[in-house]
């Protein structure tokens, strides 16, 4: 059957390439290679990804948006404005970032930082000889601690505590060549040792990790250990222990058994009915004090046999 493509480009062109001499030419799909545009990367059924780009404006550009937002501000000059300066957001960001936990993500910062940019626009001063972005960017580093600030349950006096504690351990460990004692800390921070341990359970729960944060390694790591799960449960019984105290309660009853009659029924009385020496003593009608020998004498028979189980 001759299709339409098969007239404009016989098979022998489509299936043959020039190649140098020496070198045998792979037979290649002609639909892909003569309908296709050698830039352009092919994807069954799914069109290539595009990624918006902010457009590059010159400086006239930029100040005429200028003089068009302070002379009358328009939505529409406000976003040209805030599209030519968001990389500045991300710079300002990825500083901060810098200083933060790895659990506070790139993407909120850059979210603050939007709030301060667009605040700084509103306030800027195109007639002071103060650049733009330096003014913006102290703009937006400020709107991005102060959100974190907001979202912190921690009081900033206990994080400045927590700095001064943590700069201290480092002069002294620097000076001393070891880990410095809780006496010389105190001494250098000029407070007694119960003020340093009064800043000790304040900054007990500064410090807070993810339950489900992977333990040595990332999220791609197969048979990643999270937090989580090197918690114990103190509700549930220990497998050994349970093992070990079934075997000791079989080798005790085993011992009881070789025991002899009256002794084992004293071991009964008093360890299973909790009767008193006295009362079992009234049961088997005869004195405490017999009852005080034949429990030892139980007592001793008894731990002689869990010592050869053991042994054996």
């Amino acid at each position: 059957m001759t299709t339409q493509l098969d007239t404009a480009f016989p098979v022998h062109t489509r299936l043959t390439s020039t190649a140098p001499e020496g070198v045998i030419p792979q037979p290649r799909s002609a639909e892909v290679d003569l309908l296709a545009p050698a830039s352009v990367p092919i994807t069954r059924g799914v069109p290539a990804p595009r990624t918006p780009v902010a457009p590059t404006r010159s400086v006239e550009e930029v100040d005429a948006l200028w003089e068009d937002y302070k002379a009358a501000p328009s939505a529409r000059a406000r976003e040209g404005l805030i599209l030519h300066y968001a990389p500045l957001v991300s710079a300002v960001a990825g500083r901060v970032g810098m200083r933060l936990p790895s659990t506070v993500e790139q993407a909120d910062l850059v979210s603050y930082g939007m709030f301060g940019l667009i605040d700084a626009i509103e306030k800027y001063q195109t007639d002071r000889s103060v650049k733009f972005e330096s003014y913006a960017s102290s703009r937006i580093r400020g709107a991005i601690i102060d959100e974190l600030r907001a979202m912190d349950w921690v009081p900033r006096s206990v994080r400045t505590k927590a700095r001064s504690v943590d700069r201290a351990y480092a002069e002294l460990e620097a000076k001393l060549h070891r880990t410095p004692t809780e006496d010389e800390v105190a001494r250098h921070l000029a407070m007694p040792v119960e003020d340093l341990r009064a800043i000790y359970s304040q900054l007990s729960t500064v410090n807070v990790a993810a339950l489900d944060e992977l333990l040595g390694g990332g999220d791609d790591r197969p048979g990643g250990v999270s937090l989580g799960d090197t918690l114990g449960d103190e509700r549930t019984l220990d497998p050994a222990s349970s093992i070990e105290a079934a075997e000791t309660k079989f080798l005790l009853a085993r011992a009881i058994e070789c025991l002899g009659e009256r002794e084992r029924i004293v071991v009964v009385l008093y360890y299973y009915e909790g009767m008193t020496l006295a009362e079992i003593g009234r049961v088997l009608g005869v004195t405490e004090s017999r009852i005080s020998q034949m429990h030892t004498a139980a007592m001793v028979r008894l731990r002689t046999r869990l010592v050869e189980a053991e042994r054996a």
